[in-house]
C-alpha cells in the first residue's frame, strides 16, 4: 500500500484514433534530480513520447490501463451515495480518483473534481472518489466522514483501508485520476496535481462520444 505523493503532473490518453498521448514529466517529493533510477524513468518516457503508437507498456499506475477495462471497484464503505459499480455505470463516463485526506496534492485537486461533479451532473457523468490511506488515522471512518464534510466533498467516495483497489489499479502515487469512456474503458490517466482545464476537456469529449 505504500506510495508517494506526486507534485507534478503526467498525464496520459487515449485518443480517438487509439494513439497514446504522453505529456509532462511527473516527479515525486522523495525524488531528486541526481537520482539515477528517476533519470533511467525519464528516459524510457521520453522513448514512449517519441514512439506514442498504440497502447505501450510502463508501471501499472500509468500505461497499462490505458484502452483496457478499468477494474471494478473494491468493497469498502461509502459515503456520499449508496455502494456503486462499474458495471453499473456502463453508459456514463466516470472519474475515479485515488485520494486521501492527509495528502495536501489531493486536497488541491478536490474543488476541481467537486465543481465537475455538480457540473456535469444529469449528463451520463458519475464522479467517485477513492479514499486509500496512506496512514493509520485515515482509516477510520468517523474521521474521513468528518473531513469529506470540511472539504465540502459532494460526489460519492469509498474508502479503501485494505488497499484491494490500490493493488488492483497497480496504484504507485496520490493523487491519479482515471477516466472511463461509458464502456468502462481507461480512456485517460493523470498523475499529480494540475492540467485540470484539460482533465475536464476530456470529461466533455468523453461524455459527447455515443
Amino acid at each position: 500500500g505504500e506510495g508517494v505523493r506526486a507534485h507534478k503532473s503526467l498525464v496520459y490518453s487515449l485518443s480517438t484514433n487509439c494513439n497514446l498521448i504522453l505529456e509532462d514529466t511527473m516527479v515525486a517529493t522523495e525524488m531528486k534530480k541526481d537520482n539515477a533510477p528517476m533519470n533511467l524513468l525519464r528516459m524510457v518516457f521520453g522513448l514512449m513520447t517519441i514512439t506514442a503508437l498504440g497502447v505501450s507498456s510502463g508501471t501499472a499506475s500509468d500505461t497499462n490501463w490505458i484502452g483496457k477495462p478499468a477494474p471494478e471497484l473494491a468493497a469498502g464503505e461509502w459515503i456520499n451515495s449508496r455502494p456503486l459499480s462499474l458495471k453499473e455505470l456502463r453508459g456514463k463516463v466516470v472519474l475515479l480518483e485515488f485520494w486521501t485526506f492527509g495528502c495536501s496534492n489531493c486536497r488541491n485537486t478536490l474543488p476541481y473534481v467537486n465543481a465537475w461533479h455538480e457540473a456535469y451532473a444529469g449528463q451520463n457523468f458519475q464522479v467517485i472518489g477513492i479514499h486509500t490511506p496512506e496512514s493509520e488515522k485515515e482509516k477510520h471512518f468517523a474521521t474521513l466522514k468528518n473531513k469529506i464534510d470540511q472539504l465540502g466533498i459532494k460526489f460519492p467516495v469509498v474508502t479503501d483501508n485494505e488497499y484491494k483497489a490500490w493493488t488492483a489499479y497497480g496504484q504507485l502515487y496520490w493523487p491519479v485520476m482515471y477516466l472511463l469512456d461509458k464502456k468502462g474503458i481507461v480512456r485517460y490517466i493523470h498523475i499529480g496535481e494540475g492540467d485540470y482545464e484539460e482533465t475536464e476537456q476530456h470529461i466533455a469529449s468523453l461524455i459527447g462520444e455515443k
